[in-house]
């Protein structure tokens, strides 16, 4: 058991017969009452984002998450397949599982695959990825000056905000946390 005092980002619990990761908390101390904490979870069978509130001291269970290196395969009908690099067992997730981190993913990238007591319950992505730009407009000399951005559509599919001198063909580093720009890569 933890108290939820001791939440941090990224802390993985079981509330309400589900496993939560914590993605935001505040601890609240009212001028009048007993204090409490505020925290978004987001439940990590289904992808719902959820407030809840606790009073301050109050006890949940710690969820234990293995993550193990594996491979992505490939995609077919709303599943996507995993290779454990070790063993080569196979594992399958649907879409709805990974739907935001699909944004990020390419064939034969390794990856951490969540485990919750034997059940696959998700993927936990690098901190930045590299991708390639399928289309945007051309860049026209003399526009750096002005710090402009300009959309720009990624080998996965995903939109993003660039600087005007990025091109078709380059490879960006992008954000899994916010899904924009970092910089060009030297792939």
């Amino acid at each position: 058991m933890i108290s939820v005092n001791d939440f941090k980002t990224g802390l993985t619990v079981e509330v309400d017969n589900g496993i939560w990761q914590v993605i935001d908390f505040q601890h609240v101390k009212p001028g009048k009452g007993a204090a409490f904490v505020r925290s978004k979870l987001r439940n990590l069978r289904t992808g719902a984002i959820q407030e809840k509130t606790f009073r301050a001291g109050e006890k949940v269970q710690k969820a234990h998450i293995e993550n193990r290196k594996m491979q992505y395969l490939y995609s077919a009908d709303n599943v996507h397949t995993f290779m454990d690099t070790d063993t080569y067992d196979q594992v399958e997730l649907q879409t709805k599982q990974i739907e935001n981190e699909l944004n990020y993913l390419k064939e034969n990238m390794a990856i951490q695959v969540r485990f919750y007591q034997g059940e696959t319950i998700g993927v936990e992505l690098p901190k930045n990825v590299d991708l390639q730009v399928t289309e945007t407009e051309p860049g026209i000399k003399g526009d750096t000056a002005s710090g402009g951005t300009k959309p720009a559509t990624l080998e996965t599919g995903l939109s993003v905000q660039v600087p005007f001198f990025i091109n078709e063909g380059d490879v960006l580093t992008i954000s899994t946390d916010d899904g924009k720009y970092v910089s060009r890569s030297n792939n």
